[in-house]
């Protein structure tokens, strides 16, 4: 049996406290959706519209796609202590500008700054994975992944909250303040910990083509894409929705937001618990017909007149619990298609994901209106659903073909 290295907290020469990487990864989640319910006050501050404002979450993504693709091979070269600290220091910076930002330029280039966190994502899986052998890895990522699963339920009302009572740049500077306080505890805790050069950028983008030429690697990937797009494409127009649709407050609008996260914990538990009986095909395809029924139906009720909040972000608890169940499994499977390049899938098939949610928050948020009330947005969500399940739906006709 193999034990746990010996952890003393606050000290670098020993591995990091599980803690430390909890605050680590939850950074980068607590980033992208704490501001969403002052989207709509942001607009009015920087007077601008909806749509450019809406950058500020697709350029976010955006630019964390990207660096999923390159963060491997960086902190296998240089080192994931440093790569941590260089990312924080500059996302407390980026915080800060944004806090006092007078344009609306100025404000998103700093946004945009702030996906340098994002790689902290990857770097506490890289981490977890140098301190532990394998067959502790899993259960050990599992809680440091724990604090990304419910900071999208608290951090919406706390960014809801602060601008409520302070204004949105309050928000900002909440934010500076805990990357400075994360920044500090990596510093004193987080030693060296990988071990030889890793993969560099040649070899891994020569492996590119061979997971190109895979089916099935493109239909876990596009039901991963397409599934999490639908949640995107909600972060993208919730704030539009919230506030000039239904009129609610940026505490409520935070509160609504945190409904599909309460449904992904479930459906994270839900995954756990079954998925090696049931197969990851199987609970894929569970997982997006779970959220084609929940978004089908608060469409119907749309269309038959019935808008309320408790409607549409109620049932938004369906989309969160669907991708709670699909995710990890497509996830599994786009990185176990060719065993021998799960690393370069699993940052691959992260960048695809991230960026297809990208452009569809920009596309929701740009086609809102008062006018077409909730409908577009509800339109997209199912849709890309649909895809999701097509895409799940090809791997199995596949699997079938060559068994």
């Amino acid at each position: 049996m193999t034990t746990l290295p010996q952890i003393r907290f606050l000290d670098r020469t020993t591995p990091p406290h599980i803690m430390t990487l909890v605050f680590i990864t939850g950074m980068s989640a607590l980033s992208m959706s704490i501001f969403l319910p002052s989207l709509s006050a942001m607009t009015a501050y920087f007077e601008t519209d909806y749509a450019i404002m809406q950058i500020a979450l697709s350029g976010y993504l955006a630019a964390t796609a990207v660096l999923q693709v390159f963060i491997g091979p960086i902190s296998d070269r240089f080192g994931r202590r440093a790569l941590v600290i260089g990312s924080l220091s500059l996302f407390v910076l980026a915080s800060i500008g944004a806090a006092f930002a007078t344009s609306v330029e100025v404000f998103l280039l700093f946004r945009i700054l702030q996906a340098a966190v994002a790689t902290t994502i990857a770097l506490g899986r890289a981490i977890v994975r140098d301190i532990v052998p394998q067959n502790q890895a899993a259960s050990m990522i599992g809680y440091v992944t724990m604090g990304m699963a419910l900071v999208p339920m608290i951090g919406p009302m706390i960014g809801g909250g602060l601008e409520q009572i302070f204004g949105w740049q309050a928000t900002f500077a909440f934010l500076a303040l805990a990357g400075l306080a994360t920044l500090t505890l990596a510093f004193f805790d987080l030693g060296e910990t990988v071990k030889g050069q890793g993969t560099s950028f040649r070899d891994q983008f020569r492996t590119y083509p061979e997971l190109f030429r895979s089916p099935r690697f493109w239909g876990y990937v596009s039901c991963a894409a397409f599934g999490s797009g639908a949640f995107f494409a909600l972060l993208g127009g919730t704030s539009f929705v919230a506030a000039e649709i239904f009129g609610l407050s940026p505490l409520w609008s935070g509160i609504a937001l945190g409904a599909p996260a309460v449904g992904y914990a479930m459906g994270n538990y839900i995954s756990g618990r079954f998925s090696v009986r049931a197969g990851i095909n199987r609970m894929a395809i569970i997982g997006t017909l779970v959220a084609i029924f929940g978004l089908g139906l608060s469409a119907i009720l749309t269309l038959v007149g019935v808008n309320h909040p408790l409607s549409f972000f109620g049932f938004c608890v369906f989309l969160g619990l669907g991708n709670g169940i699909t995710l990890p499994s497509v996830i599994a499977g786009s990185i176990s298609v060719r065993p021998h390049l799960a690393g370069t899938a699993s940052g691959l098939g992260g960048a695809i994901m991230i960026g297809g949610g990208a452009v569809l928050s920009q596309f929701a948020g740009s086609v809102l209106t008062i006018e077409t009330g909730t409908m577009p947005l509800q339109l997209i969500m199912l849709g890309v659903s649909v895809l999701a399940l097509v895409s799940v739906l090809f791997v199995v006709w596949r699997e079938k073909r060559i068994a």
